[in-house]
């Protein structure tokens, strides 16, 4: 979610409630794979559906074909899961 907020073709990224909302549907998608803990296979299986329609691109992004999904995309292939 920090690294939305700091992209280069951002103009808004993902607010602390996006973070709420990441959190809650990893948990969620855990509880569903019968586990009590979140895994980060279970955050990055999610979070292009959970935060995509959260950002706002600046306008030449925008009108550039850039689409959101393949931002959120690119961010998670560049941020280093915490150990």
């Amino acid at each position: 979610v920090e690294a939305t907020r700091g992209h280069a073709t951002v103009k808004l990224g993902a607010s602390p409630r996006a973070s709420l909302a990441l959190f809650r549907c990893a948990q969620a998608h855990a509880y569903l794979d019968q586990r009590a803990y979140v895994l980060p296979e279970d955050v990055k299986g999610i979070a292009v559906e959970v935060l995509a329609h959260r950002l706002m691109l600046d306008p030449k992004a925008r009108y550039g074909g850039v689409r959101k999904e393949d931002l959120v995309r690119e961010i998670l292939g560049v941020v280093p899961v915490p150990v």
